[in-house]
């Protein structure tokens, strides 16, 4: 996430709790294990780090894959690419803690580089089969406007990993012989979409969300703790209510039915 991404995400923050909640957004449950996918070290507080802390605080496993080190979002004319990775990569550190994630996985690719490639997609398919997530929270990159080509690819990777790729044992299947069966994810939920469905009440969690985001003192523009708060009390002022949520595009998994009785067990054949 560029600073001026950062930027434009900051205001859809302070504007989370304007949109009526889907009708029962309660039916998605707390995951006992949950991944969380996404371009950039930053772009995971923004757009769902209360949702995370939430999860976390009731007793989820949250992994983070961040696949790029988010080495050019700067215009510090002084700073060079593999510094505000190591930065960047601390920055992230601190925030999964202040999160209470699991483990923070760095792919390392280039930022801006991102593109829909075997290399990268065997990468996210083989970590998912690693930690074998219910829930996936990655980038929507199905939107109708303009999106960022990180972000666009991989959402568009990570959902071409969920289905068919992870499920399917005969893809990739150097995983199989590495003793990592195939895994069906239950749900995606697609962040930064223009056609939310499912929203999250995250206000118990903001606090702790903002502590994540103030981890990212690369990325905030200078903001201090009293600007996020000050942020908020004119949003809720606009709003007349208190409520924070977290706005996504659900997508539920279609399980694959089970094999005939007879495929599964030859010997019962008549």
């Amino acid at each position: 996430m560029t600073i001026a991404d950062t930027v434009r995400a900051v205001g859809r923050w302070f504007a989370g709790g304007e949109q009526e909640p889907d009708p029962d957004p309660s039916a998605l449950g707390t995951p006992e294990r949950a991944m969380v996918v996404m371009a950039h070290p930053d772009d995971a507080e923004f757009v769902c780090g209360g949702t995370v802390a939430r999860w976390c605080a009731e007793g989820s496993e949250v992994v983070y894959v961040v696949v790029t080190g988010g080495d050019k979002g700067t215009h510090d004319p002084e700073m060079h690419p593999e510094k505000l990775a190591a930065i960047r990569e601390e920055e992230q550190r601190a925030a999964c803690r202040a999160l209470g994630v699991k483990e923070c996985v760095f792919l390392g690719h280039p930022d801006g580089h991102t593109i829909d490639e075997e290399e990268l997609r065997g990468q996210i398919v083989r970590l998912i089969r690693i930690h074998r997530p219910d829930v996936i929270v990655t980038w929507d990159a199905f939107r109708r406007g303009f999106n960022h080509r990180d972000h666009r690819n991989v959402g568009i990777l990570t959902a071409d990993a969920v289905y068919p790729l992870v499920r399917d044992r005969l893809y990739y299947p150097r995983d199989e012989e590495d003793g990592l069966p195939s895994h069906q994810v239950n749900e995606v939920l697609f962040a930064g979409s223009e056609d939310p469905d499912h929203t999250i009440d995250v206000t118990a969690h903001w606090e702790t969300r903002l502590e994540a985001v103030l981890c990212h003192t690369s990325q905030i523009g200078g903001r201090t703790r009293e600007d996020f708060l000050r942020m908020r009390e004119e949003m809720i002022a606009r709003q007349g209510h208190a409520r924070m949520e977290e706005r996504f595009r659900r997508w539920s998994i279609r399980r694959a039915p089970p094999p005939p009785r007879e495929a599964a067990n030859p010997q019962a054949r008549g």
